[in-house]
């Protein structure tokens, strides 16, 4: 009760503001509003490759992205940040071109002019847990709670995906009509072709981590839970790893802030924490085998056709609390185990099956070929254009 006193008190006084700026004369500018922010930096710099239209960033207190777009107006989109929230709305209510990478729930009250356009760039290339209207919590939500979150979905003209599989899941996820979802791949998906970019982060993560090329990189990314707010320990017992793999590989981990973790000086040739580095693509780069449970990574890091291993050590917890767009063991494109033994074993005996890697990233990588952010930004702009024909006739 008190958690929807406060979203509805938060919603009011959006709409007021939200209202009162939509007088302002709209504007021929883009809003990012950024909660991950890696899809709309690659965006952003196609963007600024074809026109010099006023650019406006919105970062929520989650986006750890430095935007390195100078011409590109930064605000701190929270209400603690009182003036620059205010100033966010303000923007928002005046552009014409509106990108997020998340769920937004204002959007609930923003009853956007008819020729703007509000694009979800979701954070995920895949999905592995379920999400939106599909997400099993939803249930112990209000009738007020799930018609806020229609609304929202609502807002979306564009959704952005990689794949038909996407495509499906965000037509179930969000109710959203075919004609919505736009097939121009991952933004950040273009990473994964540019091999001068990726040679020049390979080289700075090198010279961070001189031991990358002496040993193999094992990477531990799992997803974040509620419940481990305070945690000190990891699932992944250390110890164990070390004793059986320290000779051959070294072991980089990427933790969430809130799970703290404290390494023994044993562990200091074999274990590093990497969590400081916000964009996981460029870690991914650097990876020979990768341990994760129920995050999107793998969608990505399949393009690179390496091996994964799957540390489902709460799988029937987390499904009965999360659910999984399908079969957990059969979606997963590698070994599936609950403990350290069986991770050990797997590594050591090299119980991987690339094969099945590469059918999971050309399904789930349909159209993410290299030209993702400009496919993008050319059927968005040339659709403005269109929209400008026809109001002109």
């Amino acid at each position: 009760m008190a958690r929807e006193l406060a979203i509805s008190v938060y919603l009011f006084v959006f709409r007021l503001l939200f209202r009162l700026f939509q007088w302002f004369p709209q504007r021929k500018k883009t809003v990012f509003i950024a909660s991950f922010g890696d899809n709309i930096l690659y965006t952003l710099q196609e963007l600024r490759k074809q026109t010099d239209d006023p650019v406006v960033i919105l970062k929520t207190s989650q986006c750890k992205v430095d935007f390195e777009d100078t011409t590109a107006t930064i605000l701190h989109f929270q209400p603690i940040n009182l003036l620059q929230w205010i100033q966010s709305i303000y923007h928002i209510a005046s552009a014409d071109k509106i990108f997020v990478d998340n769920y937004f729930g204002f959007l609930a009250v923003t009853d956007f002019k008819a020729n703007v356009l509000c694009v979800q760039l979701w954070h995920a290339a895949g999905a592995i847990k379920q999400f939106g209207l599909k997400d099993p919590s939803i249930v112990h939500r209000t009738q007020r709670a799930y018609e806020r979150f229609q609304k929202v979905y609502q807002r979306f003209t564009h959704v952005v995906v990689g794949s038909e599989k996407m495509a499906a899941i965000f037509r179930e996820s969000f109710g959203l009509s075919n004609e919505k979802i736009l097939r121009s791949g991952i933004p950040r998906s273009d990473l994964f072709y540019d091999t001068k970019t990726q040679q020049r982060i390979q080289q700075t993560l090198r010279n961070r981590y001189p031991v990358i090329g002496q040993k193999k990189v094992i990477l531990y990314a799992p997803t974040y839970r509620d419940h481990e707010l305070n945690q000190v320990n990891i699932a992944l017992d250390i110890e164990k790893m070390y004793q059986h793999l320290h000779q051959d590989y070294v072991l980089f981990l990427r933790l969430h802030p809130a799970v703290k973790q404290e390494f023994h000086n044993q562990y200091d040739s074999f274990v590093y924490d990497v969590s400081d580095i916000t964009d996981v693509n460029h870690l991914l780069l650097v990876t020979d085998i990768l341990i994760t449970d129920y995050s999107s990574i793998p969608f990505e890091f399949a393009l690179l056709e390496r091996p994964m291993i799957f540390f489902a050590y709460d799988l029937d917890d987390y499904e009965q609390q999360r659910g999984f767009s399908e079969a957990y063991e059969t979606l997963v494109p590698g070994p599936v185990v609950n403990n350290t033994d069986d991770i050990v074993d797997v590594i050591e005996h090299g119980i991987f099956d690339i094969q099945l890697v590469k059918e999971f990233a050309n399904q789930w990588n349909q159209y993410n070929k290299g030209n993702a952010s400009r496919t993008l930004i050319n059927t968005l702009y040339k659709e403005e254009e269109q929209y400008q024909a026809v109001d002109q006739n």
